[in-house]
């Protein structure tokens, strides 16, 4: 079967080259909202790998001046070289940052999360919001840890925010009210998209979205290989898989079509491209990939069981 595509539709994009990436699937609401982040006060607890990540992505995004956040980071040293890095206040006091936070970005690691919790516990004062990135860890255990009724939501990012290609999953509180929900979406739509799902399927995300980068970087390394395998210098050989994995990616994203027959359209009878997916089939790549967004999944809802 043969797809026939209009040129038009793509020649327009930026990002053909992979220079530039187009973000924000809902930019009215992150300008309704961008001055009430502006001009609030932004707390980030755990300022590590992906606090970090957002951390930076929302600076340059300049969702929140420099001057009205309070990051903190386990060790003193680091928090001085944020501090100086980002012109932010940066330290190792939990209930400091959060004292006067209009929103508390929780970036810790699951097994912190009561200790935390109960540290900021005195600070929280009604009208402040949560938002936590931490895996498995539930809205309802987080409001049992505060012992208050706190709007919390959480969100699954994934490492690709750092560049504003990220895909987010937000799901709210039972005490998180739609304006709650649309300032976590604001802060998400700035470095990426955003789903809004219900708590249940937040692990889910954590598999497929936030889990799946890695699984990606296998098969574009995989991709690369085997274009060095076949005779092409190993950076042009990355430079065609990676280019070529977004290109696929962003056919899906503005098409609108089924990855199915998107791949249909590439694949012409008795050619080399049915060749190869022949080779996929027959070492169960389809599969695979099914189980390890399952496992994945399902090890996020054990790391509750660790803390």
């Amino acid at each position: 079967m043969e797809v026939a595509f209009s040129r038009s539709k793509y020649v327009s994009r930026k990002n053909v080259d992979g220079r530039l990436c187009v973000v924000n699937n809902a930019g009215t609401m992150k300008t309704t909202l961008s001055g009430k982040l502006l001009n609030g006060r932004l707390a980030v607890l755990g300022a590590g790998k992906i606090g970090g990540i957002l951390l930076r992505a929302f600076l340059e995004q300049k969702l929140v001046q420099p001057k009205r956040v309070h990051a903190t980071m386990r060790h003193a040293d680091k928090a001085r070289a944020l501090a100086k890095q980002w012109g932010i206040e940066a330290s190792t006091d939990n209930r400091a940052a959060v004292r006067d936070a209009d929103i508390v970005l929780l970036a810790v690691k699951p097994q912190a999360v009561r200790e935390v919790l109960e540290e900021i516990k005195p600070e929280m004062k009604p009208g402040k919001l949560i938002v936590s990135v931490v895996a498995s860890v539930p809205t309802q255990l987080m409001e049992k840890y505060l012992g208050l009724d706190a709007p919390v939501v959480r969100a699954m990012p994934n490492t690709p925010c750092a560049i504003g290609c990220g895909m987010t999953g937000l799901a709210k509180g039972i005490h998180a009210g739609k304006d709650h929900l649309e300032i976590a979406q604001a802060m998400f739509e700035a470095v990426g998209r955003v789903v809004v799902v219900d708590e249940k399927q937040i692990d889910a995300v954590t598999g497929l979205s936030a889990s799946g980068t890695a699984f990606i970087y296998i098969i574009l390394e995989s991709l690369a290989e085997g274009g060095v395998k076949v005779g092409l210098p190993r950076d042009i050989s990355t430079l065609l898989a990676a280019q070529t994995m977004m290109g696929a990616a962003r056919m899906v994203l503005d098409s609108g079509d089924h990855p199915a027959l998107l791949k249909d359209a590439v694949t012409t009878p008795a050619g080399s491209t049915m060749d190869g997916i022949l080779e996929l089939e027959d070492g169960k790549v389809r599969v695979t990939l099914i189980k390890a967004v399952m496992k994945a999944t399902q090890r996020a809802k054990e790391l509750i069981l660790e803390s």
